[in-house]
């Protein structure tokens, strides 16, 4: 008999942390976790191994709007107190992303074999957070209602370059009408530790976008005769700065697929 849960047991939005991570150890869950522990902060995730940390450090400090830190590791351990007490980062996201030089090579859902003592965790503020804030305002996401992940795009901003690691700016988008979107601008701006204000509204060829329907993370979300698309910086953005630094080994989250802390949301607020 298999030891995987039912579908009864899939994890909701009303879910725990805890929930969410144990149905990532268990093989429940593979796909994206947004929406599902409405209450709680998710995070995105990068390990390096410890001779690159300093400078990816460094990077995070240079790039505070993609990049914001809530949390690093001691080098090889898997835990996170400050982030859940049972946190074990190898396993508790559904799905992780393996590069090698720069170039993605495998998308596991459980990364113990390629464990080692040398690896440091940095766990990065990611906009699930402030789109719980949004909603509970009554501001309507799309992909959220859909059941898709986010849309992510590669822009023509540049980051602040730190050692090895540099590369373009990458930004979620959320199409909204014009008085949702100056609303969403206020309630963001209360969340500098994932993201913060939008960085950019409208026209996305001013930020080197092609195409709003096809975006480079993510699942396409329609915006509609009305609406503005705005864009928040992303925790992807150190993928792109992974690739273009082409270190011999990383481990990521793949886009969508976060570290569900025991954060509570309000607990991020800066006012």
């Amino acid at each position: 008999m298999s030891n995987r849960p039912s579908f009864a047991e899939q994890p909701g939005a009303g879910s725990s942390a805890l929930a969410v991570r144990q149905a990532c150890r268990s093989g429940a869950l593979s796909s994206h976790t947004s929406g599902l522990a409405s209450a709680h902060v998710q995070g995105n995730l990068v390990i390096l191994p410890r001779a690159h940390a300093a400078d990816f450090l460094r990077f995070c400090q240079a790039n505070p709007k993609p990049c914001p830190l809530l949390g690093v590791s001691e080098a090889g351990d898997p835990a996170l107190p400050a982030l859940g007490e049972d946190i074990d980062i190898r396993t508790d996201l559904p799905r992780y992303r393996v590069w090698q030089d720069g170039v993605l090579v495998d998308e596991p859902t459980d990364v113990r074999a390629l464990w080692s003592d040398d690896l440091v965790s940095f766990v990065i503020g990611c906009s699930f957070t402030f789109e719980h804030a949004l909603m509970a305002e009554g501001i309507a996401l799309r992909h959220v209602a859909q059941g898709r992940n986010v849309a992510m795009y590669r822009t023509s901003m540049a980051t602040v370059p730190a050692g090895a690691f540099h590369g373009p700016m990458v930004v979620s988008m959320r199409p909204l009408r014009a008085a949702a979107a100056i609303r969403a601008v206020q309630i963001t701006s209360r969340f500098p530790a994932v993201h913060g204000a939008p960085v950019h509204i409208g026209d996305p060829a001013l930020i080197g976008i092609r195409s709003i329907a096809d975006p480079d993370y993510g699942d396409a979300v329609e915006v509609m005769p009305g609406e503005l698309p705005v864009f928040w910086a992303c925790g992807v953005t150190p993928q792109a700065a992974l690739a273009a630094a082409r270190l011999p080994f990383a481990i990521t989250h793949a886009p969508g697929s976060m570290l569900v802390t025991d954060l509570l949301h309000h607990q991020l607020a800066a006012f």
